[in-house]
């Protein structure tokens, strides 16, 4: 249900600075990539479970929370099921949490329906180009499923997608806001963007600013023209804030951005798939021992002891044994583990990280960082 945008936890100055938010990392796939970002490895998303798991915990430690978005680490929409899992699981559990998504908007039209049905909030639908010919000019691919598309074909589709999708949002009742970062290949479309979303019934743009890294290739557009571009738009749509983005002015002990789980009093320990205790090296499936790590009197985590894991075989009655095996355990770290027991382990309350990192720096990170001293054998 659409709802006024002045007094929307989101959008309105005042409680943008108060409210507490977390974004759920849960996006694992995305749909494209501009020209202007680095060709990195999407981060690993997390599953459904551990995200609500860490959601709870950040709850039940007294966090204030009262969003909670998807926004990465790739599009929410490009793996429905895992985002729709997660909002449901949240609305399930909190039916008064704000819920929202940012998305680029490539299949909004066929879930839309499906979102109305959580009371979602509102959705940020991403928009650079008023015309297939610019967004050529920002986009490196667009890849809407597993299969490429020549990046004209891919621009001209996306740009049908966004307007289906935003006006699909709102007939079904969501409130829509339109990012548009103002790049100088778009700036003077901004206007253009700002009448053609509106018209779609759009309530509410944001205009961020795309900010080159130091001695980038790219270059950024002037205060001055940044300054027309939002004069033009604004003679016909709302617009947030310059220079905030979501969450932006909130203090650091009410706006989480952290996604590593947390101990907590009843599962105070870490769990390690490792062949030598030096490195995090083994598959969840390969492991015959677990080490587990956790504080000791004086509050200096180290190496406890080592529990043994169950028989290879059994199906998922042997995730469910060693769920209670690492049943004051918070996280189990391992080189890889499959869908099925990272999905039991978070239903038990355990979150899978799979790393390769070392074991003693990865636990260091785990309970805060900054090692106090070394453990002795």
């Amino acid at each position: 249900m659409t709802t006024s945008t002045s007094s929307h936890p989101c959008f309105g100055p005042s409680s943008r600075a108060s409210v507490g938010r977390i974004h759920l990392p849960v996006a694992p796939k995305t749909f494209a990539r501009t020209r202007f970002a680095p060709e990195t490895k999407l981060p690993a998303a997390m599953m459904p479970e551990d995200a609500v798991a860490m959601l709870e915990d950040r709850i039940n430690s007294g966090q204030k929370i009262k969003v909670v978005g998807i926004t990465g680490p790739g599009d929410p929409l490009a793996d429905f099921d895992a985002t729709y899992k997660t909002l449901k699981m949240v609305r399930d559990r909190y039916p008064r949490m704000t819920l929202c998504l940012t998305t680029l908007g490539i299949g909004g039209e066929k879930y839309a329906e499906k979102l109305t049905e959580l009371n979602i909030s509102h959705i940020t639908v991403l928009v650079d180009a008023a015309d297939s010919d610019t967004a050529e000019k920002i986009y490196a691919w667009i890849r809407p499923s597993t299969k490429n598309i020549p990046l004209p074909e891919a621009c001209k589709m996306l740009m049908k997608e966004q307007a289906a999708s935003i006006k699909a949002f709102t007939k079904a009742g969501l409130t829509v806001k339109v990012n548009t970062t103002i790049y100088p290949e778009n700036v003077d479309q901004i206007e253009s963007i700002a009448l053609a979303v509106k018209a779609l019934g759009a309530e509410i743009m944001g205009l961020p600013f795309f900010i080159p890294e130091k001695e980038s290739e790219f270059s950024e557009v002037g205060n001055e023209a940044v300054a027309t571009a939002r004069e033009l738009a604004a003679k016909h749509i709302k617009l947030m804030d310059p220079w905030l983005k979501c969450g932006a002015s909130i203090e650091p002990e009410t706006h989480i951005s952290s996604s590593l789980p947390k101990p907590s009093k009843n599962r105070p320990n870490v769990a390690v798939a490792s062949s030598s205790g030096m490195d995090i090296d083994m598959h969840l499936g390969h492991a015959r021992k677990i080490l587990i790590y956790g504080p000791r009197e004086d509050g200096l985590a180290c190496l406890l002891e080592t529990r043994q894991a169950p028989e290879p075989g059994g199906g998922e009655s042997r995730w469910e044994k060693l769920s209670a095996i690492l049943n004051d355990c918070f996280v189990l770290l391992c080189a890889a583990a499959g869908d099925t027991p990272k999905k039991i382990l978070a239903a038990n309350g355990i979150r899978t990280v799979v790393s390769d990192e070392n074991v003693e720096g990865t636990v260091d990170v785990l309970y805060g960082g900054g090692k106090k001293g070394k453990c002795k054998k």
